[in-house]
């Protein structure tokens, strides 16, 4: 929670890959900007493994009494409120200016983990699949698990988004327009 406020103002706050590709999917960055924040969130996550490897020592993978189908549908519920939330939150016009969003997003994430953490390991995240593979506490042939149910859920969710908002964020576009003829400066989106 802690980070999305810290890190909204300079990239979004894009620290998952399944927001960034809601995100996307709803129009609010660019295809070249996803692709970056994709690259850096993949590193990131390397990284933030082996640093932990180091501090902390590589672990061994817990055993796990799910299937594959529940841990679809377990990350896949998960994900999907994530980037819901985010979307409603920080890209929404209605919401434009709040400054709740990173709790909501946080509590969104801390919610889903209790009520589903159990199932799949709670990590909604592409990047954080990663990372536990990186640290040996998951099998990495197993991340497709996880990048399906997660990255199929973000679309999922930016779809019903656009869907559920698709008046309010027409209206949004005409007065933006009638605006942008009157200021030319560039506005940040906020974090996500």
């Amino acid at each position: 929670m802690v980070m999305i406020f810290a890190g909204g103002h300079i990239s979004g706050a894009h620290y998952n890959p399944a927001v960034t590709l809601g995100v996307w999917i709803r129009g609010a960055c660019t295809t070249r900007e996803a692709g970056f924040y994709l690259v850096a969130q993949a590193i990131g996550a390397i990284v933030a493994a082996l640093a932990a490897g180091f501090l902390l020592g590589h672990g061994s993978p817990a055993a796990s009494t799910a299937t594959a189908a529940q841990v679809i549908l377990a990350e896949a519920l998960g994900t999907f409120a994530l980037v819901y939330t985010v979307l409603n939150v920080a890209t929404a016009p209605a919401t434009a200016g709040n400054s709740f969003y990173g709790l909501a997003i946080g509590f969104t994430v801390f919610a889903q983990a209790v009520a589903v953490g159990k199932v799949s390991g709670g990590a909604f995240n592409p990047a954080v699949a990663i990372g536990v593979a990186v640290l040996g506490l998951a099998n990495g042939a197993n991340l497709w698990i996880y990048w399906l149910s997660e990255f199929l859920a973000a679309a999922v969710a930016a779809v019903v988004f656009l869907v559920v908002n698709q008046e309010k964020l027409r209206e949004s576009s005409v007065a933006s327009s009638d605006d942008s003829a009157q200021d030319q400066t560039h506005q940040p989106v906020r974090a996500v």
